[in-house]
Order: C-alpha cells, then structure tokens, then sequence
C-alpha cells in the first residue's frame, strides 16, 4: 500500500471563521461498501477502511441512509480500537427511506436534525462528528433553519463543523450567513464540471471547501469499466443514463482517448481522473469510492501524479467539458437527488 506524506499530503477546508478542519488530500468515501452498487464483501469493506487509515487518509464519509445505518454501524466496526481523534467522520443526514430501500423525501427540519444525529451517534459509538450535512435541501425547510440546529450542536460539542451537499451558490451564501459553512460535498469529475461556472466561485469566495464525490464518475472514469458489463438489481447504475445503450459507448470512447493521456505518464485512468480533480486547488478533496484494498491502493497512486500544463491541456483534449453523454441521472433519479443546479 502506497503511503501518503502526511505533511505534504493535507488540505484545509474552510477559511471563513471556523476552527481549521484539516483532512488528506484523498478522503474515502464508504457509501458504495453498504448500498446502490450491488453486494460488497464486509471483512473486505473494514480491510478497506483499515488501509486507507493506515496510509494516512483520515476523511471518512457516510450518511445515516447509507443501507438504513449499515453504513456508520460498519465505520464504528472499522474504527474499533483506533483513535478516535485522528479520524474525521463526515455525516449526511436528511434521505428518508422506506423499508423496501426506496427514497421517499427529505427532511431537514431542525426536529430531524437533532434526532438522526442522536441515531448517529448511537451507531457510530461516538461523542460527536466532524462534519455534519443535510443530504439535499429540504424544499420544506429554509437553510436557515437548518444550518441554525446544527449550529446549535456545534455549540454543544456533537458537531465540529457544518457542511453542504449538492447546493447551489445562492444558498452557499444564504446558510454561510448563520453560521460558517465549512465545506460543500458536490459530485466533481472530468464528466461532471457544471459547478465550475457559478458554484465553485461562490463557495471560493465564502471560503468554503470542497470535497468532491463521483470523481471516477462513478466507475465511467476508472479504466475498468467494459461495454455489456451485467449489473446487480441493486446497482443504481443500471439507471443511469451515462451506462446505457449509445451514452454508455461515447463515454468509454473518452476514457480511453484518456487512457492513452495517463499511459504516457505511466500511470492508471484512474489516477488521473482523481489527479486532475486535486488539482483544481488546494480546497479541493476528492473522495474516492473504493470498496477493495486494490481500488483503494490505485487512488492512492494518485498521490504521485503530478500534473503539467501540457498534461492539462492534454487531457482537456480527450475529455472536453461538457463531452459527456447522457445526464447525471436518470429521471425518476433526479426528481428525488436534484440540487439547484
């Protein structure tokens, strides 16, 4: 397993006001070892967790939703026995489900705020989070009063620090007026760049951070993937607009004009896509999905690759912005996922 230089190899989010929340450069995101990419192998999730803090990846995150509190019940396993303080759990709460597994709103008040961070708590067998965020906005509920109840644990010591997901920039700067917004979460990739235009600004000019989720693009950008591929009834991708039919053949034909980008760096498409997403800034932390010790070293390679003006504007010639096929997700997807954007 690669080790990361843990001087060199950490990000500050948040310069408006909060504490410093410093974390790697590669944050491991555990939502696929629970749910939406079909079954994983526990024992290998937890080995997973366990090299990727033993490499000095400190960020870990998840939400109460991710398989009904699977999730932060096998991050309180991984976590046995370690320090607690040199772990930064990032939460997302706010996704309701029903028992069947689909999603059936949101909710955001600050009544659910409170309560699903008490169940959090229970399952991760924690004193407190360090970031903590409403999964989408509650159409029901102003920020406002969102972000004022996890103000109001962080002035009781459950919560460190208050993030965003998948907002826009008006509320960026409607919820950094209650309190400061120490990061937003948004899916960020060679394939997904639409916060570059309004998003990503307002978050720099509010001083909040990023960390960015789907950079591989959800397994599109890893250089694994193949056309026909069978999926588990369970993977959400099955859906997705991007993995089918002519969608699915444009996007691979950009990975591999990528591929041909990362052979003459000697490294993987993997690497690259997650490099070229850590080098959007220093308030930039990507966050790799791996559910194997093997994905999880290949990202970790990513560490090592050092990009050049000439790597850029090679890449920005094999994946233009915008030249993706197909939207984020599907339909019925984003009736339930979307942001403002």
């Amino acid at each position: 397993m690669p080790s990361i230089n843990r001087t060199a190899a950490q990000r500050t989010l948040g310069t408006n006001g909060t504490a410093p929340f410093t974390t790697s450069a590669l944050g491991l995101g555990c939502m696929g070892m629970s749910d939406l990419y079909g079954p994983a192998d526990e024992a290998e999730s937890i080995a997973t967790i366990h090299a990727a803090l033993d490499a000095g990846v400190t960020l870990l995150d998840t939400g109460d939703f991710y398989g009904m509190g699977h999730n932060e019940l096998l991050i309180h396993e991984a976590l046995r026995g370690r320090d607690r303080e040199s772990v930064r759990i990032s939460v997302k709460f706010g996704a309701q489900r029903g028992p069947d597994g689909m999603p059936v709103g949101y909710d955001a008040s600050p009544a659910a705020v409170k309560t699903s961070l008490a169940y959090t708590l229970r399952r991760l067998r924690t004193d407190h989070v360090d970031v903590y965020r409403p999964a989408r906005l509650d159409p029901k509920v102003p920020v406002e009063e969102t972000v004022g109840a996890i103000a109001e644990l962080v002035e009781a010591g459950y919560v460190r620090h208050i993030g965003l997901s998948e907002v826009g920039a008006d509320t960026l700067r409607r919820a950094a007026a209650v309190h400061p917004i120490c990061d937003l979460q948004i899916e960020y990739s060679l394939l997904s760049r639409s916060i570059e235009e309004a998003v990503l600004p307002a978050a720099r000019e509010l001083g909040i951070g990023v960390t960015a989720y789907g950079v591989l693009s959800r397994g599109l950008l890893s250089g694994h993937w193949q056309q026909g591929r069978e999926l588990a009834a369970t993977d959400f991708r099955g859906l997705n607009p991007r993995f089918q039919g002519d969608n699915l053949a444009h996007n691979l034909a950009l990975v591999e004009a990528l591929r041909e980008v990362a052979a003459a760096k000697g490294a993987s498409v993997a690497q690259v896509a997650i490099a070229w997403v850590a080098s959007r800034g220093e308030d930039v932390v990507p966050l790799v999905g791996a559910r194997r010790r093997d994905r999880l070293a290949e990202a970790l390679g990513a560490l090592d690759v050092n990009l050049t003006e000439a790597d850029h504007t090679a890449i920005e010639a094999a994946v233009p912005a915008g030249s993706a096929a197909g939207e984020r997700y599907a339909a019925a997807q984003m009736a339930l996922l979307d942001s403002e954007r």
